[in-house]
């Protein structure tokens, strides 16, 4: 069993990040500005599986949003509750039911939740899952009805491999097209930040996602590519509670030819673009380096893939004339901003005294894999992820619901 860190090493990491936050990400309270986030905490659950230093630590980092996403909640609530309440009182809860498995069958289910600053945002009075119809569901089962065939055929000939011993383990279904639902349902609320006396306030709904972690990079782009038409389409109508959109959450974005992936995604969001008359703008910051940078925030502990993200969806119509034509890392004080904290430096420079390289999972040594076993499953495998939105004289973005 990996050994935690010690009363002396979390010493140095609190003195480390009080001296140099701005080094490792972590984004710094500004007067004028919001601060959205999204954090997979792994496996978020019983209380008395970390230790007090490292709960000390999360809800010190969790209470720097304003609006905070959090994936990998479990069904023991108690994980969720206690660092909100560690949080402070002026923070609030918004939780999914489980989802992930049906009740009292085997499998992890999950719970998505939203901790808030009720100081600087309050619910709306939508909460939601979201799905799709049956009717949808079906069509696309018609659509792709030969393909969905030969799945299944390829997927029995395995099975029938594993009973005659041909093989060791048992196949894994791939779908050829998105036509059952998501593995885990996503998590929408409307929120409004309420903002600060000379500004006024954006109104957004919230979805939080924890998209499939498979070996297919077709289901993993299956799913995500349903739920982008599901915002873009619902964005593009005008009819919802607030208008306009953000997603956060673990996509499980999977870049194994990194130029090439990206470039499909951002085809993609221009063809739904097109469909919709090119009424909605998507901003993907996460997709693309920083302006500081010259590489793309890789999000995961082991720093390897960028599998969270944060989609902003607006009507073009309605774009805050603050926003119009700023670019996503421009103004690092107000925003529009975007970031990660990494706490993997952070405890590297600590309790290794060096950097942690970046090179693909294959690659690392033994010292390297056994450092991240002491935090991977204490703290998190994933690191959180934010965006800032400058507050000062924003205009609504559309209309109060009627």
């Amino acid at each position: 069993m990996a050994k935690p860190f010690t009363a002396k090493e979390w010493e140095g990491i609190r003195s480390e990040l009080r001296a140099n936050p701005d080094a490792y990400g972590l984004p710094r309270r500004e007067y004028g500005s919001v601060l959205l986030g999204s954090f997979n905490i792994r496996k978020l659950g019983d209380p008395r599986k970390r230790d007090a230093a490292t709960w000390a630590f999360l809800a010190d980092v969790c209470r720097r949003f304003d609006l905070l996403a959090v994936q990998e909640g479990l069904d023991d609530l108690r994980g969720i509750t206690k660092l909100k309440e560690m949080m402070g009182p002026e923070f609030a809860l918004a939780i999914s039911d489980a989802t992930g498995t049906l009740p009292g069958e085997r499998g992890v289910a999950e719970r998505l939740a939203f901790i808030y600053n009720w100081n600087r945002v309050r619910r709306g009075e939508v909460a939601s899952d979201i799905s799709y119809d049956r009717s949808a569901l079906l069509n696309a089962q018609l659509a792709h009805h030969r393909d969905i065939g030969q799945a299944f055929d390829k997927y029995f000939a395995e099975l029938e491999r594993l009973e005659r011993g041909e093989r060791k383990t048992k196949p894994v279904f791939q779908a050829p097209a998105f036509f059952l639902s998501f593995i885990r349902t996503p998590y929408l609320v409307a929120f409004e930040v309420v903002g600060h006396p000379s500004s006024r306030t954006y109104r957004l709904m919230a979805i939080n996602a924890h998209l499939i972690y498979g070996n297919s990079i077709d289901d993993r782009r299956q799913e995500f590519s349903a739920l982008l038409r599901w915002i873009v389409a619902r964005v593009a109508q005008g009819s919802a509670y607030y208008k306009n959109f953000v997603l956060l959450g673990d996509l499980n974005l999977k870049f194994d030819d990194e130029q090439r992936d990206r470039q499909a995604i951002a085809k993609e969001l221009k063809a739904l673009g097109k469909e919709v008359g090119d009424k909605v703008g998507v901003v993907f910051p996460f997709l693309d380096p920083h302006p500081s940078q010259t590489d793309v925030f890789r999000t995961n502990a082991r720093l390897d893939q960028t599998f969270d993200q944060i989609g902003l969806f607006y009507l073009k119509k309605d774009l805050p004339r603050h926003l119009q034509g700023r670019k996503m890392g421009d103004d690092t004080r107000l925003g529009p901003d975007y970031g990660m904290f990494n706490f993997v430096q952070l405890f590297s420079q600590v309790v290794r005294r060096k950097p942690f390289a970046h090179k693909p999972s294959s690659q690392r040594t033994a010292e390297e894999k056994a450092f991240l076993a002491r935090f991977e499953h204490k703290v998190s495998d994933h690191m959180p992820i934010w965006v800032r939105l400058p507050l000062f004289e924003a205009p609504l973005l559309g209309p109060p619901p009627q």
